[in-house]
């Protein structure tokens, strides 16, 4: 599928389920009806679900729905909205219908309206970014800097406590468990946050720290400390942590198998 089909058929998708849902589910039926069914398109729909979660006193509903709005008219940005969904309903095994992760999902929301933050430090409106930033991590527990580039296929699971610092890298096809952190070492000041390649795994409460790389196809165990590079395809584990051993598929992001032997 190109681009719009993705798109289309994910937001096809969401619009089927939720009208069966409404059938089922009477007390939702304003809030499906509101958040999905009153809206043309996946962009429109994604704009007032996040307004509608991250506007306060600072920054009103009126004031951020069409902000949000105009940045979802982008295509590239509701490409990677679509393939973040279609990464959560392949890898999570708590998750088989798209509209889950797109009404209820913090890691799948927090992402998206990370999304925004990324277009707005780009264009210059940093400030505006940084009082978003506050609004995700009060909302959703999850830190991530406006400046950090993250690609698309990417599940964040559970996602409560997830910090990702502002010059990191995430590749697409990433799969992130809770509690991880993509920071740095001290007070170093350029560029001094991890680079996650394509297809790795982290597992939960992993410790990436520095300006290091996680090779491609890598998995980085549970609560484990890393501060150095990560050859590709390799298993990492430990406080400091080691290589124990290789990745037994090309693309542990995508099988989510934590269990290794050492």
């Amino acid at each position: 599928m190109n681009k719009q089909e993705s798109i289309a058929f994910v937001w096809h998708k969401i619009v089927d389920e939720v009208a069966v849902v409404i059938k089922d589910e009477s007390m939702l039926a304003n809030f499906l009806q509101t958040t999905v069914l009153d809206h043309n398109n996946m962009g429109e729909s994604l704009g007032f679900h996040l307004a509608s979660k991250l506007s306060n006193q600072a920054i009103p509903f009126a004031t951020l729905l069409p902000l949000f709005n105009e940045i979802f008219t982008s295509e590239q940005v509701l490409y990677a909205a679509s393939r973040d969904i279609q990464a959560t309903v392949d890898r999570d095994s708590a998750c088989s219908v798209y509209s889950t992760p797109f009404l209820y999902f913090k890691g799948f929301l927090a992402l998206q309206a990370y999304r925004v933050t990324h277009q707005l430090w780009n264009r210059g409106n940093q400030s505006l970014a940084l009082m978003l930033q506050h609004s995700i991590s009060t909302h959703f527990a999850v830190d991530i800097h406006p400046a950090a580039k993250i690609g698309s296929g990417i599940l964040i699971d559970h996602a409560t406590g997830l910090v990702i610092g502002e010059t990191a890298v995430v590749e697409d096809s990433v799969s992130i468990m809770q509690s991880v952190t993509l920071g740095g070492t001290g007070k170093e000041s350029g560029d001094r946050h991890p680079k996650i390649r394509k297809n790795v795994l982290l597992g939960p409460g992993a410790k990436v720290l520095g300006n290091i790389e996680v090779a491609e196809g890598s998995m980085v165990a549970a609560s484990s400390v890393v501060l150095k590079s990560v050859p590709a395809h390799s298993i990492i584990a430990g406080v400091p942590a080691e290589v124990v051993g290789k990745a037994d598929v090309d693309k542990p992001s995508k099988v989510m198998n934590h269990y290794f032997k050492s």
